[in-house]
């Protein structure tokens, strides 16, 4: 019996039917690869204002911004620029420095730290201690109003913004990096919400807070 083969058409048919099915599907898995990590990093930061919350419940409703030094806070450290230490005094309460890192951060200067402990036992050669700010992947809103933390990766004035204190107008041009989330990003909140929003929602939101500036330490 003589085998029928594909004719041309059949096979241009099938080539076609493939090229149809790639463009439909490989959209969602992409999205999918992509919202993975992005769903750690929302869980992360809903832990961090929780620990933000707690550690306000015990002292007299303030974060740790607003204490001074001398009474475990880290008010007089806000113009230093740092971010760890706010984070820092918060130990008992985030228990673990791994939820200060970003599963996507693509600074290879960073690395995620395993231990709030200053010194490491020795027999521990994994541990890293939680001594600077390249052990976080957020940024801290030191004056506490409506953005809390979130991610780092910011685009201000058109330029990645640099590591420290910035005072930002709320008409301030802001936006993401392609280098995290895909163009996205995400923001706790002072009232403990987190948000996962783009470029346009995240000018919103900014414009949205209420202050005439915003005080924000990047690490």
């Amino acid at each position: 019996m003589k085998r029928r083969g594909f004719t041309l058409l059949e096979f241009l048919l099938v080539v076609t039917v493939l090229a149809v099915l790639v463009a439909v599907f490989l959209p969602a898995v992409t999205r999918r690869h992509h919202r993975h990590p992005r769903i750690n990093c929302i869980n992360n930061l809903k832990q961090v204002g929780l620990s933000f919350r707690q550690w306000a419940l015990d002292n007299n409703d303030k974060y740790p911004m607003q204490v001074s030094v001398t009474n475990g806070g880290t008010m007089e450290l806000v113009e230093s620029g740092n971010v760890y230490v706010h984070f820092l005094v918060m130990s008992n309460e985030l228990n673990t420095p791994k939820i200060l890192f970003c599963s996507q951060e693509s600074n290879p200067k960073r690395h995620a730290a395993t231990t709030f402990a200053s010194a490491i036992p020795p027999g521990t050669p994994n541990q890293v201690p939680f001594t600077n700010d390249f052990n976080v992947s957020y940024f801290v809103g030191v004056d506490a109003a409506m953005f809390l933390a979130g991610d780092d990766n910011w685009i201000v004035r058109g330029m990645s913004v640099k590591r420290g204190l910035h005072s930002l107008w709320t008409n301030t041009p802001v936006a993401w990096t392609k280098d995290r989330h895909v163009n996205q990003g995400n923001i706790g909140f002072a009232d403990g919400s987190v948000q996962g929003l783009n470029s346009q929602a995240l000018a919103r939101a900014f414009q949205s807070t209420g202050a005439i500036t915003n005080r924000l330490a990047f690490p």
